[in-house]
């Protein structure tokens, strides 16, 4: 399993109430798998997102992710694994405006096992080309189009050779076509090995995942 959580709960204080977000869930996520996490707002789903991307902690549980424990990391050792370990993909790009396509996907490269410049250069530009962006590689975020963004946004999550790719609503700011685009170019990756899990609300963006898991109050149903 490339991902294994067992009994994973998460709860915040809010004033004097204890809320709970997360009610011992447990998933394995075996690699090359495609899991799309559906739910209401407020079932968890984006709770889950942020332990198994390790921007949050859980309260309790254990979570390995690719043979590793991390439930019970430091803030230093969870940015290490997640520059090691995953990639991101998120529904409004998180691209740098004022930065080049070709600089947006080599940002990655820069943190955790720095190679040199030409080497870096290399990689991304090899990335934006699979990515059938060869000719916008200088292009701004601002000039380029919904989908083109979130390809670069794609290029930027695999750069580093990641063992799981997290997405949250990546289609959810994409027209119908683009998103049809985007799922084609997920598959494709999935089918090369690549681990995928995804949060997203509609069912047709589900429809293209190998397997879709529901929340409701914390837990799968």
């Amino acid at each position: 399993m490339v991902i294994d959580i067992q009994q994973i709960r998460k709860v915040y204080r809010v004033g004097e109430v204890d809320v709970t977000a997360l009610d011992d869930v447990s998933l394995g996520v075996a690699r090359g798998d495609f899991v799309a996490i559906m739910g209401a707002s407020g079932s968890g789903k984006s709770t889950l997102l942020n332990i198994l991307g390790c921007l949050d902690r859980p309260s309790s549980g254990s979570y390995r992710l690719d043979g590793i424990e991390v439930s019970g990391m430091g803030p230093d050792q969870l940015a290490n694994v997640r520059s090691r370990k995953l990639g991101f993909i998120f529904q409004n790009f998180n691209l740098l405006s004022r930065t080049s396509a070709l600089e947006n996907v080599e940002l990655p490269l820069l943190y955790g096992n720095p190679i040199g410049h030409a080497a870096r250069h290399r990689k991304a530009l090899a990335m934006l080309e699979r990515m059938e962006l060869g000719s916008r590689v200088h292009h701004f975020p601002g000039q380029l189009s919904g989908g083109q963004q979130q390809r670069v946004a794609i290029a930027r999550a695999l750069v580093n050779d990641p063992a799981v790719i997290l997405a949250d609503e990546p289609t959810g700011n994409l027209d119908s076509r683009s998103s049809n685009e985007i799922m084609k170019l997920f598959q494709e990756v999935n089918a090369q090995g690549l681990t995928i899990i995804m949060v997203t609300h509609e069912t047709d963006v589900a429809a293209f995942a190998r397997r879709t898991l529901q929340m409701r109050d914390g837990r799968f149903i």
